[in-house]
């Protein structure tokens, strides 16, 4: 068996993955998608609104609406559309990013809009201050992985799970609710995708440790500053 090896200037080696079954690489490939780092704000925004019990307490259900849609368009759609836009006109090969070179652009465009997200609800004093230092965390996480993807292709994934454990965690601390089960779930979603991430061989264990890492710490980070 061969792992795979990305260069910085983009060339990878051939990989040898016919020893994974290809329903286990499928399973791999849903969770993938389904936990997709760019998704996780708009899980984490919908938890925090619609699943505690007191952030949102006396917010209507339409201003939770428009939060939602706000993190969403910010956070999702426009990083989303300007890959999209990246792709047809050629400044990268895949729209899975399989190279660090081709991460570089995807980095700074998702800063500039995690930036903007974060300061739009910083912006606005109802907006509980969990989801502002959560948004600040993710947009760190996006520049701590600018700067690592300079060494090693860090796993985009592994820092969104990370993200999810930290901001359960920070939210734990705070005694708000009983996150035992939260908690818990995080962990396992945490597990299912890394190892899936291992599966369909996009990266080794040690961009899968470094990303989780990086992605707790920056969410102890925007907790820090902005609780």
């Amino acid at each position: 068996m061969l792992n795979s090896e990305l260069s910085f200037s983009g060339k990878a080696e051939p990989t040898d993955r016919s020893h994974q079954p290809g329903i286990v690489r499928f399973f791999a490939q849903v969770i993938s998608i389904v936990f997709h780092p760019l998704f996780i704000p708009f899980y984490i925004c919908w938890f925090l609104a619609f699943i505690h019990p007191s952030y949102f307490s006396g917010f209507s259900v339409p201003y939770k609406l428009r939060v939602l849609l706000m993190v969403t368009i910010n956070a999702i759609a426009y990083p989303l559309i300007t890959i999209l836009l990246l792709k047809a006109l050629g400044f990268i090969d895949s729209v899975f990013f399989y190279t660090q070179q081709d991460r570089i652009l995807l980095y700074v465009t998702s800063m500039i809009f995690f930036f903007w997200a974060q300061y739009s609800l910083r912006e606005q004093p109802q907006i509980p201050r969990i989801l502002v230092a959560f948004m600040f965390g993710v947009f760190i996480s996006s520049a701590v992985a600018l700067i690592a993807n300079i060494y090693f292709k860090i796993s985009m994934h592994a820092i969104g799970m990370g993200g999810l454990i930290g901001i359960c965690f920070i939210i734990m601390q705070q005694n708000t609710m009983l996150m035992t089960w939260a908690l818990s779930a995080a962990f396992l979603i945490a597990g299912l995708v890394c190892t899936a991430r291992l599966i369909v061989g996009d990266h080794t264990s040690k961009e899968i440790y470094t990303g989780l890492l990086a992605g707790f710490i920056c969410q102890l980070t925007g907790a820090a500053i902005h609780l």
